[in-house]
């Protein structure tokens, strides 16, 4: 543990809001994201997260978009908020706690889990920005998801 908290937690935290902030300049739901870049890709920025971390966030989206090709969609979950809107960093952390929590309670790997996540029905709910899913708690979120629907 370096400072406040564990490396691989703030490693997901900087990975899951780059995830976001690609889906918002993209335009894109937070799943192709996550599929254009890949298992192996995505393990890469893991493990890489600290040095990157310390890139301009922008320059790092430019060179994932343009690598792995990722095209500007429809998708804009910022324009069409009703409300406050969270920021990349607010649902990184969202992402990053029930990422953690599914991971250490399925005992399965952190980019696997991350994967599956994004690709799971609960992220087009946290990605409205409309309804107050986002801003739930870690272990409602947990729940949710595992009963696969909003509780």
């Amino acid at each position: 543990m370096n400072g406040r908290e564990d490396k691989n937690d703030n490693n997901l935290f900087f990975l899951c809001s780059l995830i976001e902030y690609i889906g918002r300049k993209t335009k894109n739901h937070r799943s192709v994201v996550v599929n254009a870049i890949g298992k192996e890709k995505l393990q890469h920025l893991f493990d890489l997260a600290d040095v990157y971390h310390s890139e301009n966030i922008d320059k790092i989206t430019y060179d994932l978009v343009k690598q792995y090709k990722i095209e500007e969609k429809t998708f804009d979950n910022v324009a069409n908020a009703k409300f406050s809107i969270p920021t990349h960093w607010d649902i990184g952390k969202v992402y990053k706690r029930l990422i953690i929590e599914v991971s250490t309670k399925q005992n399965k790997p952190l980019i696997d889990t991350l994967i599956e996540v994004y690709n799971s029905w609960i992220s087009r709910k946290i990605e409205d920005f409309n309804s107050s899913v986002y801003y739930e708690s870690p272990e409602y979120l947990y729940q949710s998801y595992l009963s696969g629907d909003v509780l």
